[in-house]
């Protein structure tokens, strides 16, 4: 019954220059309409909507009484401990960028423990999701609407990140070792629900794996499977737990999951211990494990506990159309460049608590060698927790490939000079819109005090060569 308190205010777009027509080309009525700008087929446009090399600006205008549905909705949610399986609701906007106007633009808030924590501590710097062309159905002007060729954005709010760089190198780095990343830029977010506009602080923009243009530019094409998985089906060591809650379709929604089932058969099959050439062989057949690969040295060595092998969430698994195989690709990245709480934690679906379904005991990054992976809870078949880990780095073949990417990442990729130089100018830049005159206010910000923000950078400076060092002394 939640839902239906708040569809009939949102069914009634009435703002100006955004009315709602009889069906109509897109963007009829709509002055700063341009096919290049707002257009269903606008080419992705990655220089303008994620240029490196500036803070952007953007401005949401929300309606006091739509404003005041979302947080409602969202008190609600947070009632029930803060983890639900029904996301916060979508309300329409006005956005403007580059002097330009969006009408009716969905968004809503986004997040787990980014999202209960700030507001169990009265933050209004809370994570958001855009979705360009959400209510195109109650106003067909907007019909495919498109922001420089996305359709959909995250936001996300820099929480436990004092360097407010985490989730914006994590990707630069993965992508630049051959791992599909999202990409992402910083945005000043200013809202207007009603009484003028109020700056909600700094923010990473970051591009959504599943929306058409991540997946054409770096894998091809869009129209695989690509599957989030979530919960206990994130563990990859159940065939049994495979469904719509455990690996929701975000590309192919209805279609059945038998490449999953199948990927997950072949993880765990007991082909591994009497004929490993034959594991081997049978899982690359439906996975791309070099890219995987690449991937575990590079978030091991980046210390990105907040995913597979510690946490039920924060990846995605792509059945490529043109390769026939999954790719995995990273995502939410702010716990990067951490040690982590360090155990237990919340419990429910993504926190779980001490060896709970919902995560892990233990929350610190991995070691090298995963001496600190847990092996419970089993699966129903009786397998390890973290099997893509576990068994994969058992296999000596496997673990040799692993090793020999890690002494590649920190010899190209993770090294003091390309990393520190991301993060020293990334602090610069941003500088003036986090603690400058025109910084984050109070409120609306996770900071304690200005001086965090360097603390941060040097902290992160020293942390690379250190990890540098180690990872040095585990590779032979």
């Amino acid at each position: 019954m939640r839902k239906l308190i708040y569809i009939i205010p949102i069914l009634i777009l009435t703002h100006t220059s955004c009315e709602k027509y009889a069906p109509i080309n897109s963007g009829l009525g709509q002055e700063d309409w341009t096919a290049e700008s707002h257009g269903p087929n606008a080419s992705p446009d990655y220089q303008t909507v994620f240029d490196q090399n500036k803070v952007h600006r953007l401005d949401i205008v929300i309606e006091p009484e739509y404003w005041e549905v979302m947080q409602s909705d969202l008190a609600s949610l947070m009632s029930t401990n803060g983890f639900t399986d029904e996301s916060p609701i979508y309300v329409p906007c006005q956005m403007f960028y580059n002097e330009k106007k969006w009408c009716d633009v969905g968004i809503r808030y986004k997040g787990n423990s980014s999202l209960k924590n700030a507001f169990s501590q009265g933050i209004g710097k809370l994570p958001l999701r855009i979705e360009m062309d959400h209510f195109e159905n109650e106003n067909p002007n907007i019909s495919g609407q498109t922001f420089y060729g996305f359709r959909q954005l995250s936001l996300s709010s820099n929480f436990k990140d004092g360097s407010f760089m985490h989730e914006k190198v994590a990707p630069d780095l993965f992508r630049e070792f051959g791992i599909p990343a999202a990409q992402t830029a910083f945005y000043r977010i200013y809202v207007d629900h009603g009484d003028g506009p109020i700056y909600f602080g700094l923010y990473t923009m970051v591009e959504v794996v599943f929306d058409s243009p991540m997946l054409n530019t770096q894998l091809g094409g869009n129209n695989g499977n690509c599957y989030k998985p979530d919960f206990l089906g994130a563990r990859l060591n159940d065939p049994t737990a495979i469904d719509a809650t455990y690996f929701p379709n975000k590309t192919n929604a209805g279609s059945d999951r038998s490449d999953i089932e199948e990927l997950i058969t072949r993880i765990i099959s007991d082909t591994r211990l009497n004929d490993p050439t034959e594991w081997r062989s049978q899982l690359e057949e439906v996975i791309d494990m070099d890219l995987y690969l690449k991937y575990l040295a590079a978030n091991t060595t980046i210390k990105n506990w907040d995913t597979y092998g510690r946490m039920t969430h924060n990846y995605y698994l792509y059945n490529n159309p043109i390769t026939n195989k999954f790719n995995w690709i990273p995502w939410d990245n702010n716990e990067a460049f951490s040690d982590g709480p360090g155990g237990g934690g919340p419990g429910g679906p993504g926190g779980g608590g001490p060896g709970g379904p919902g995560g892990g005991g233990d929350m610190s990054p991995l070691e090298f060698d995963f001496s600190n992976i847990e092996t419970m809870p089993l699966s129903s078949t009786g397998d390890v927790a973290w099997p893509m880990i576990s068994y994969v780095y058992a296999d000596p073949i496997y673990k040799l490939k692993y090793d020999t990417y890690i002494d590649e990442f920190i010899s190209t990729v993770f090294t003091v000079n390309n990393v520190n130089t991301k993060f020293n100018s990334f602090h610069n830049m941003i500088q003036p819109y986090v603690t400058g005159n025109e910084g984050e206010i109070p409120g609306y910000t996770h900071l304690i005090s200005a001086s965090e923000f360097d603390q941060a950078l040097t902290t992160l400076t020293l942390y690379v060569s250190t990890r540098i060092q180690e990872a040095d002394a585990y590779t032979p």
